[in-house]
């Protein structure tokens, strides 16, 4: 749990230039401290550690950590991580895997009607059974982007 909650911390702090926050990532660190340069982005980094506040930052949009900033690298992440359960679960047109990509793509609709536009769209998707995790990762993403009806927030 650890080590996947330090790779979302460091997929935010991948994207530190869109944010006002510098190499330390957001959290309270980068609220008191911001992005100036140097040494200051220990203690920024030491703050939010200590205090846990990034992680849920993160997963909450809160403590300057913006949702946009994390939900297309943690959707890539998660579907390459995910890829067998989520080829099940979008046969089936609901499951865990659904719910966890519906929140990591900050969609608005629900998670039935997620999984929906998954099912019906399968086939496009999924094309073959041995198809490449970044053809698979990418149809799902580009679904996710243009169904408009999803309204998910990927940047």
């Amino acid at each position: 749990m650890r080590t996947i909650l330090a790779l979302v911390a460091l997929l935010a702090a991948g994207n530190a230039s869109a944010a006002a926050y510098g190499s330390a990532g957001c959290g309270l660190g980068s609220m008191a401290f911001g992005s100036q340069p140097g040494g200051i982005q220990i203690l920024a980094a030491t703050t939010n550690g200590t205090s846990w506040n990034q992680t849920f930052g993160i997963t909450s949009g809160t403590s300057n950590c913006g949702k946009t900033a994390f939900a297309l690298q943690g959707t890539k992440v998660f579907i390459e991580g995910n890829k067998d359960a989520l080829a099940k679960d979008a046969a089936r047109g609901s499951g865990e895997t659904i719910v966890a990509l519906r929140n990591i793509a900050s969609c608005q609709a629900p998670a039935e009607q997620v999984g929906s536009a998954l099912q019906q769209n399968f086939g496009k998707l999924f094309p073959k059974a041995d198809a490449p995790l970044e053809q698979v990762r990418d149809n799902v993403i580009h679904l996710l982007q243009s169904d408009k009806t999803l309204a998910c927030t990927l940047g």
